[in-house]
């Protein structure tokens, strides 16, 4: 090379690789530009940046660059209120952001798709929670926070998920055959693929109700933070519809052991021999609980041994 000539320049998808290095960069893109992942691609010594990427009449390389930077994240941090709309109207718009942001650094994007971005979210929440106060109990409402972050990834991941939209689905008058001849006991309830239960340590599902009536009203209050009680949750999904069904810790427990393969003598068995409700109470649970699950299509097979 010639005294005063340009350097070569890299390939494409070298430059590619190193842009999305440097503009993804949580520290910024002077940070990014020196970071170990863009220099092993295309090695600047220090101030060289326009040596790859030219300035304009009014922007430096590094501002030009800096566009793009704030974009990606304003793009990201987008989505992930997107994802949460009740979770960031609780938190409000400035420290939803905050958390976004840190979580964002912690759990970074790797997937081509965004439907991936926001899959830890709630388990950050939970690894970065305030600690106890010295000799004093640890703070609640984190996990309330967290337990509202878990029920909408989870109404996310059932919209975006399979479901059983076009096949054909065990009717009650399908249960009701299979109890008038005898074998319901032994058989196995196959679940649709888009069923999810899920236990929180809030009424989280009765607070989304009243949160997402608000919002959709545009009022400033998604109403009074709940005080704690164990919510049991089936999700649904009907012609592409989430649908959220409240369970008794009964009907939890068989819903769950039939989910897992257990027949439906089993089921029973187990979640009755851990209730402290009578034989009566439980029969009348069960003869609703099996009327709703069906209508709300939850299986999609009933399979006799």
């Amino acid at each position: 090379m010639s005294p005063g000539s340009a350097p070569p320049q890299p390939p494409l998808d070298v430059v590619q690789q190193w842009l999305q290095a440097v503009v993804t960069h949580p520290a910024g893109v002077a940070a990014g530009v020196e970071s170990p992942a863009a220099q092993g691609l295309v090695r600047l010594d220090r101030g060289a940046l326009e040596q790859l990427v030219r300035r304009s009449r009014r922007l430096t390389a590094e501002e030009r660059l800096g566009i793009y930077a704030n974009a990606y994240y304003a793009r990201l941090l987008e989505c992930l209120r997107d994802g949460f709309p009740v979770l960031a109207g609780v938190l409000g718009a400035e420290a939803f952001d905050s958390f976004a942001f840190d979580y964002l650094q912690r759990y970074p994007s790797r997937s081509y798709t965004l439907d991936r971005l926001a899959e830890s979210f709630p388990r950050f929440l939970e690894e970065t929670r305030p600690d106890r106060d010295p000799g004093g109990a640890p703070p609640s409402w984190p996990d309330f926070l967290i337990d509202l972050a878990t029920l909408e990834l989870a109404i996310a991941g059932v919209f975006d998920g399979p479901g059983a939209e076009g096949e054909p689905l065990l009717a009650p008058a399908d249960l009701l055959g299979l109890r008038a001849g005898g074998g319901f006991a032994a058989t196995r309830l196959v679940p649709v693929p888009c069923l999810r239960l899920l236990r929180f340590r809030y009424p989280v599902n009765a607070f989304y109700t009243v949160a997402r009536q608000a919002l959709a009203a545009a009022e400033p209050r998604l109403g009074d933070f709940p005080d704690p009680a164990p919510e049991h949750v089936a999700l649904g999904r009907t012609d592409f519809v989430v649908r959220r069904y409240s369970l008794t810790p009964f009907e939890a427990a068989v819903l769950a052991a039939l989910a897992g393969g257990k027949v439906v003598g089993e089921a029973i068995a187990g979640a009755a021999a851990a209730s402290e409700l009578s034989d009566d109470e439980l029969a009348a649970q069960l003869d609703t609980a099996f009327r709703r699950w069906t209508a709300a299509g939850f299986f999609r097979a009933a399979v006799q041994r």
